[in-house]
């Protein structure tokens, strides 16, 4: 009984404060499983306010899963250009491809072949389940965690585990609208349970929330081991061109265009030019001017004045506008 006054009070809060997102419009149920299919891609790593306008434009040059499955990679990859994590999106295409082939072109509503897609992993399988098949999943995204965490006051490190955190979902309950109700609480997450600054005052189950109680809403996290990694990157110019090659030996922007590098181990005297956080790695760059000696392979030449032309990640146009502004 306790546990449905919890769930009633989250989705009367949802049906009041929810947010319009372009995924969440009243569509075909198709539609809505090919929207979540996409939106759940984008959001993996990826705010709400960034997404929003890659998946307008996604949908729009995309709209279903059949031309999906067969878009040039070329301007799949221009689509999804500064979203990062160019991995999804290949997986994304993958699985439309799957889905077409192997499940009679209709998205899989269970969690085994769900997770048996490219690119996806537990918690997508559940938020598509969810949301997209209205069964009564809610899925583990930061913003879950922290209304778990700050709820049931959990703070030990055996507390804030995955698996604890898992069990503990049994404290929100459950509904017969599974679909808005896992999105209701990740959006008393984003919303209310904001990381810093919770508003309180607004949320629907403060009175029986433990952390409200003590007024205490630090957020205990199991700490990841950040890799420090150190790399070498030569900058070879002609006639204001850079020579950017293709990535083939770095497990990060496997298969894009970058400037070449190569690691050093325990360098001494290392005067880092740049640094960039990258997944687990904290990587300090040292440039340096070269001439060409011999051709490279899998390489080309890029006009930074045509920057925009190009189909380069983030990361590779960043040490771009570092070097003309160094000019």
């Amino acid at each position: 009984m306790k546990d449905q006054i919890i769930t009633n009070k989250i989705l009367n809060w949802y049906d009041i404060n929810k947010r319009s997102l372009p995924w969440r419009k009243k569509t075909s149920s198709k539609k809505k499983q090919y929207y979540t299919l996409v939106s759940e891609f984008m959001l993996q790593q990826t705010q709400v306010v960034t997404v929003i306008p890659y998946f307008n434009k996604f949908i729009k040059n995309i709209p279903d899963l059949e031309t999906l499955a067969s878009y040039e990679n070329r301007k799949l990859i221009k689509l999804w250009e500064g979203l990062g994590y160019y991995s999804r999106v290949r997986n994304l295409k993958k699985a439309a491809q799957v889905v077409i082939k192997d499940f009679n072109k209709k998205l899989p509503n269970n969690f085994l072949d769900l997770k048996s897609l490219p690119g996806i992993g537990d918690y997508t399988a559940s938020a598509i389940l969810a949301i997209a098949f209205n069964k009564p999943f809610i899925p583990l995204d930061g913003n879950v965690e922290r209304v778990l965490k700050r709820y049931l006051y959990l703070k030990k490190e055996n507390q804030i585990q995955k698996d604890n955190l898992i069990k503990c979902k049994k404290v929100l309950g459950t509904s017969s609208r599974s679909s808005d109700y896992a999105q209701a609480v990740m959006e008393l997450g984003a919303l209310i349970c904001k990381p810093n600054n919770p508003f309180c005052e607004k949320c629907p189950i403060s009175k029986n929330c433990k952390s409200h109680a003590k007024k205490d809403f630090v957020l205990n996290k199991i700490k990841k081991d950040i890799k420090d990694q150190y790399f070498l990157l030569k900058v070879y110019k002609k006639n204001n061109k850079y020579l950017l090659v293709k990535n083939r030996n770095f497990n990060f922007l496997k298969n894009f265009n970058i400037f070449p590098m190569q690691e050093l181990i325990r360098p001494k005297n290392f005067n880092k030019n740049l640094n960039f956080k990258m997944s687990n790695i904290n990587m300090n760059i040292k440039i340096k001017n070269d001439k060409m000696s011999k051709s490279i392979p899998f390489s080309y030449w890029i006009d930074p004045k045509k920057i925009k032309n190009y189909t380069l990640p983030t990361f590779t146009k960043k040490i771009i506008n570092y070097l003309e502004n160094q000019k």
